[in-house]
């Protein structure tokens, strides 16, 4: 006889416990669905393990540079990528063993360690038996995309996932996509001792961001001897007989690069394909992307899809937060929404970079009246006295509202301090409000009200 649950949640990523709980608080009767590792991208392959090793990495940096902090190493700097390995997968498995042991342990909560398929709309296949909800949730996360170009089939080549698993330094890492996960691993290896290439198609890295970020981007990567080559429209691959071999099509630079390993960061892929939703009738976009609504109902009544591979933010906090409005709008009688939020983002390189709100670029292609505020890290007392200089902060605010439309922070606590602005954004206030703050000296965080007190207009 089939199982029937009150709800059925499809993915343990960062959306599905939590619901989880909140839904057997409520006396429902629930069963979860996971077909790998609990806690999904970001505790697996995600932000934990990356930023394990890139404190790892930023160890490395700083014990070289401990001359200029009056202090002497005696002998070289080794590192041991067994060593880094080990460390991370520490991290990353008391996470994920913590969130299989909660789901366990939750009275009203049936654990299931397989695939999940639809059969119907209110019907999932999972392993040799069918079971049936009321609800269904989806939350099945995301994947490196592995484009088909030219020779990618004739070498071996690394994603995110795989690069984690390495336990030997590569000599030359080539890394095709100058995004987010391209990034944050060039610098990270290239730390560790690697030679690093990086490989973009576009005219400048990190092509969504502004200009002026992707250029204070490329001069950080490029300080620490990272090769940066962009506008490489015909990417091909061939295997040499000690290396790989990969074509690019540049104005500048020899055509051919030639390392040791490939790391593939050009995206992602939305888990969907082997869902069934057909059988459902749950509407997908043309890259896989489930459809959802502004409270995350798919197109079909009683079917919700949260986390990365509904195409709403591609974050863990977003996920998050998708878990927050699919509870407050089905158990707390609270009408939340993905459009409530704010965005907002980090890329962890050192020093990080701190994105929320729009973007100059946007603000200009709204044509709203606005005023503009800089400063340079250079300005920034803490930054000087860490000696991390490097990068800039923005800000852009409505002229006519006062309100902060955006901003931008790339430079040491960039990360952190983004949500000084974030909170004043999110509780309505104009930026005077932030501006006649007093903050503690001394802090990046100091300068915020100094930069807003130097706007001018954004010519």
């Amino acid at each position: 006889m089939n199982q029937h649950f009150d709800s059925i949640i499809i993915g343990a990523g960062q959306a599905g416990p939590s619901l989880a709980g909140r839904l057997t608080q409520a006396g429902q009767r629930v069963a979860i669905v996971e077909r790998k590792l609990f806690g999904g991208t970001c505790v697996n392959t995600g932000c934990i393990p990356t930023k394990a090793m890139v404190a790892s990495a930023y160890a490395v940096h700083l014990a070289r540079r401990a001359t200029d902090f009056g202090v002497s190493i005696q002998g070289s700097i080794q590192v041991s990528m067994k060593a880094v390995k080990a460390r991370k997968d520490a991290i990353s498995a008391k996470s994920r063993v913590g969130v299989e042991s909660w789901l366990r342990g939750m009275k009203n909560c049936t654990v299931f360690h397989e695939s999940a398929r639809f059969v119907s709309s209110y019907e999932i296949a999972v392993g040799s038996e069918v079971m049936s909800a009321d609800r269904i949730f989806i939350n099945v996360g995301g994947r490196a995309t592995v484009p088909d170009l030219p020779g990618i089939k004739e070498v071996p080549y690394l994603t995110n996932s795989s690069m984690l698993e390495l336990e030997e330094l590569p000599k030359h890492l080539i890394i095709v996509g100058g995004s987010y996960i391209g990034l944050e691993f060039a610098q990270m290896f290239r730390r560790f001792g690697s030679d690093v290439t990086v490989i973009e198609k576009g005219s400048h890295l990190v092509l969504h961001e502004d200009e002026d970020v992707s250029a204070g981007i490329k001069e950080i990567l490029e300080s620490e001897g990272i090769h940066i080559r962009l506008g490489s429209e015909c990417i091909a691959f061939e295997q040499g007989e000690k290396e790989i071999c990969v074509h690019v099509n540049c104005e500048d630079g020899d055509p051919k690069v030639h390392g040791s390993h490939v790391l593939l960061a050009m995206g992602r892929t939305p888990n969907t394909g082997d869902l069934g939703l057909d059988e459902a009738g749950v509407q997908t976009d043309n890259r896989g992307y489930i459809v959802v609504d502004d409270q995350l109902r798919t197109s079909v009544p009683g079917v919700w899809a949260m986390g990365d591979c509904n195409g709403q933010g591609g974050f863990t906090h977003t996920s998050y937060n998708d878990f927050e409005i699919v509870a407050a709008n089905l158990l707390d009688n609270d009408p939340r929404r993905v459009s409530d939020r704010i965005k907002a983002y980090a890329l962890y390189i050192d020093p990080p970079y701190g994105r929320i709100g729009l973007s100059e670029a946007e603000v200009r292609k709204s044509g709203k009246p606005a005023l503009i505020g800089t400063r340079p890290m250079t300005k920034v007392g803490r930054a000087v006295e860490k000696g991390e200089t490097m990068g800039f902060m923005k800000v852009l605010v409505d002229a006519e509202s006062k309100r902060i439309l955006g901003a931008a922070i790339l430079g040491t606590g960039g990360d952190e301090a983004i949500h000084c602005i974030l909170d004043v954004m999110y509780s309505g206030c104009p930026y005077t409000a932030l501006q006649r703050a007093v903050h503690i000296h001394p802090t990046l965080s100091e300068l915020i009200p100094t930069m807003l007190g130097d706007l001018h207009p954004l010519s």
